[in-house]
């Protein structure tokens, strides 16, 4: 799968434009500068993702009750300690990294435009886990379904279709998509 193959876009498929010029490695230019900074002191690995490596921690208050969604107990008013969200959401640092998501492909599984994912590099993908894929230089975020030699990258909304990867096609996956941040408010 090494080849690029040009083919048909489905309606709606691939990335909308983006009025920021970019590089290769689809960056704003702005960016670019400080990423080089980063990767100087060693911070940033060759291939251009921020690692949760560089992350420093923050101690948040932990409470030892459990949030009922029905009624809640007055009487669990004390707090265990603190939580360091990166221990609790970074299991690889050295192979996790976080990419903001656009598009409405993901909405049923709770992936919308503007979330971040955390990614686990070390991962292994098996079919059923949704991924950062790169297809034909585009980078995606699909379940990933693999049935023999039958690989196919699938979307969680209705609007889209699967893509059926073919061997022509340039394809790889970067990493297995571990927890979805996304604001309530």
């Amino acid at each position: 799968m090494t080849q690029h193959h040009q083919r048909k876009r489905r309606p709606g498929a691939g990335r909308k434009p983006n009025l920021v010029p970019t590089k290769a490695i689809r960056l704003p230019l702005p960016l670019v500068k400080q990423l080089l900074e980063l990767k100087a002191k060693g911070a940033l690995e060759v291939n251009g993702t921020i690692p949760a490596s560089t992350l420093s921690s923050v101690a948040i208050p932990l409470f030892e009750s459990r949030v009922q969604a029905g009624f809640p107990s007055p009487a669990d008013d004390f707090s265990e300690g603190t939580l360091d969200l990166n221990t609790y959401l970074i299991k690889h640092k050295a192979a996790t990294f976080f990419v903001r998501v656009t598009g409405d492909s993901m909405t049923g599984v709770g992936i919308f435009p503007g979330d971040i994912l955390i990614v686990d590099r070390s991962l292994p993908h098996s079919s059923g886990k949704i991924v950062i894929a790169v297809l034909n230089g585009e980078m995606t975020v699909k379940r990933f379904k693999q049935a023999g030699d039958e690989v196919l990258l699938c979307p969680e909304n209705d609007k889209y279709s699967p893509i059926c990867v073919s061997e022509d096609e340039d394809f790889s996956i970067w990493g297995v998509v571990t927890n979805v941040i996304h604001p309530l408010l």
